[in-house]
């Protein structure tokens, strides 16, 4: 058996063996976990929120290298302090005593994992880009400074962020709003400003996801998406972030995309079903390490996209598509197999012992191991060395400051696309109806418009998601103004938090693909009646091609996020934002980041 002794490890200094280098590049999940259940591993929904003793061993004994935090992980501020600390208590115990790498999702916007009532979570990447015509990368700097500080606080040190996919694709169902821009070199601007300011914060920020998932019309939860560009145009558009910022300010990760990049390397692989197919970013040498490495320069660690999504999991078995992954020269597989109950460690010691019988056997490359190696112990020597305190992260969490940032910011986002006049609204509209995609925004917007009009309005709602016609029409023809919004397009599994997330998603798919033409009905019915009517893009702004021409004003937010306060208050950031633009007390000043035809 091998060693490895790194420089860069623990002041123990102590060699690895490559059986512990393997657990060293595995990033589990411990989203649900059952116990003694006898529940099919699937079905396990209760949310692992403090450590078991069996989870704690499997850290050590393995020497797993890092962990990911979704939503059900972190309930509120003590908790996770609570977490993250027994997380890096059992690494402490390892024979490594390497710290763990604790990732989470934690852009900002859509994708936000800890509770937006405690922490901060912002209105997204795409509303940053639209405030960058005239703040540049100030609120790029400021949004991920404000996140890195309050992850720092909580023990978490690795963020999955930024999101540096150039959104070309109008119908890209996965990136979208989490895209800064469709300029490849805005994108740049802002990505570099974010990993300087994240990993300044003491949290490692890691650029996602390489080589590209801007012009995709496939979510790779759900499927394998396929990028067809000629290397001129991936040149220029999906690979110069990620080139100019490894330029700049390398990151301490970049994690890869699941996607089949032909033009990058039409190599083909034998999936576990014995189908030949073209090799995904993932599992591909040319990209992830060629490309990456030899041509663009990065040093620093790689890490896989969930090997869980479909855009892995339906073509190889998780002890495959780790080799795969591994042989491309990806350092760390994460999410490779689910840990859910007792009998799932089983699994994973079997999963374990597969690994070990490849790298025997040669099908797991022992140079890439090594090197490998060498790179995640380098990284972790950045890593924090004390132990997360409660009392910090209770005065950084969600504090003055960052909260009035937020509020900065999803008001320097506010985009007037198009206005005949309507907007401010006028003292004589004091019946306005709203149109909404669900009871919970009519609420939040109904309160902000209420909280900041010196008049006395009078508000009413239809709810996209259930209404009567009949009563809807009736509203309509009775108001001086209608306000409707959208938010499209629906949401993604990563929104939410993962593959245990589609299910959820199918199940209100029907429900959420009607309501587009439900809007367009109640707008042409307005339109008829000659009524003044606001349209508000929610979310991504290309929809405005559909609504606008039925409406005589139209505003983007890029964001839609609904936040519940301990007094049962239903509010939003964007929501105070568009309230303050359409009673004229704040000017609209955003710039649409992408083309869109209104």
């Amino acid at each position: 058996m091998s060693f490895i002794t790194s420089a860069h490890a623990t002041a123990a200094q102590v060699p690895l063996t490559t059986s512990q280098m393997l657990g060293q590049k595995l990033m589990l999940d411990f989203r649900y976990y059952c116990g003694e259940s006898k529940k099919p591993s699937g079905d396990c929904r209760a949310a692992m929120t403090t450590l078991p003793p069996e989870l704690y061993e499997l850290i050590s004994k393995y020497d797993i290298g890092g962990a990911i935090l979704f939503a059900e992980n972190v309930q509120n501020t003590a908790q996770i302090v609570s977490l993250t600390n027994a997380l890096q208590s059992a690494a402490q115990q390892s024979k490594s005593q390497l710290p763990l790498f604790i990732a989470i999702d934690q852009e900002g916007g859509r994708v936000a994992r800890i509770n937006r009532e405690q922490a901060t979570s912002f209105t997204g990447n795409m509303s940053i880009g639209a405030t960058y015509p005239k703040q540049g990368d100030t609120y790029a700097t400021k949004v991920a400074s404000a996140i890195g500080k309050e992850l720092n606080s909580l023990g978490i040190n690795v963020n999955f962020a930024p999101t540096v996919d150039v959104n070309s694709n109008p119908n890209n169902p996965v990136i979208n709003v989490r895209s800064f821009s469709e300029n490849p070199t805005v994108v740049a601007k802002l990505g570099l400003a974010q990993v300087k300011a994240f990993e300044a914060a003491g949290v490692l920020s890691a650029l996602k996801h390489f080589p590209g998932h801007g012009d995709t019309h496939v979510d790779s939860h759900t499927g394998l998406p396929r990028v067809d560009h000629d290397r001129e145009k991936i040149n220029q558009q999906d690979l110069l972030p990620f080139a100019e910022i490894i330029k700049a300010s390398p990151p301490g990760m970049i994690m890869t995309a699941h996607i089949q990049y032909p033009a990058l390397d039409n190599s083909k692989v034998v999936n576990s079903q014995g189908e030949s197919m073209i090799r995904p970013a993932t599992m591909s040498y040319q990209i992830m390490t060629q490309l990456l490495r030899h041509e663009l320069g990065y040093q620093g660690v790689t890490v896989t996209d969930a090997l869980d999504m479909a855009g892995i999991s339906d073509f190889f078995n998780p002890v495959d598509a780790t080799i795969e992954t591994f042989n491309a020269g990806v350092d760390i597989a994460l999410m490779p197999i689910a840990i859910r109950n007792r009998a799932d460690i089983k699994r994973f010691e079997q999963y374990m012992a597969q690994l070990a019988k490849a790298l025997d056997t040669n099908k797991i490359n022992q140079a890439q191991l090594s090197s490998s190696m060498a790179r995640i112990a380098k990284l972790k020597t950045k890593l924090p060395q004390s132990s997360a305190s409660l009392a910090i992260a209770n005065s950084t969490l969600g504090n003055p400051s960052h909260r009035r940032l937020e509020a900065e910011l999803a008001l320097a986002a506010i985009t007037e696309v198009k206005n005949d006049g309507v907007l401010p609204l006028r003292d004589n509209a004091q019946v306005v109806h709203l149109i909404m995609p669900d009871r919970q925004k009519c609420f939040a917007l109904e309160q902000a418009l209420q909280t900041y009009s010196k008049n006395s309005l009078t508000l009413s709602c239809t709810s996209l998601q259930a209404y009567d016609p009949n009563i809807a029409h009736e509203a309509i023809k009775q108001a001086d103004m209608i306000i409707a919004a959208h938010a499209s397009p629906p949401q993604s599994a990563v929104e939410i938090g993962g593959m245990d997330d589609v299910k959820k998603l199918r199940e209100h798919g029907v429900a959420r693909n009607v309501q587009p033409e439900a809007l367009k009905a109640l707008l042409q019915y307005g339109q008829k009646l000659g009524k003044k009517q606001l349209f508000i893009s929610l979310r991504a702004p290309y929809e405005i091609s559909t609504f606008g021409p039925l409406s005589n004003a139209v505003l983007a937010s890029y964001a839609y996020n609904v936040d519940v306060n301990h007094d049962k208050k239903v509010a939003g950031p964007a929501y105070t934002a568009l309230a303050k633009v359409i009673l004229g007390i704040a000017k609209a000043e955003g710039s649409l980041p992408v083309t869109v035809n209104h």
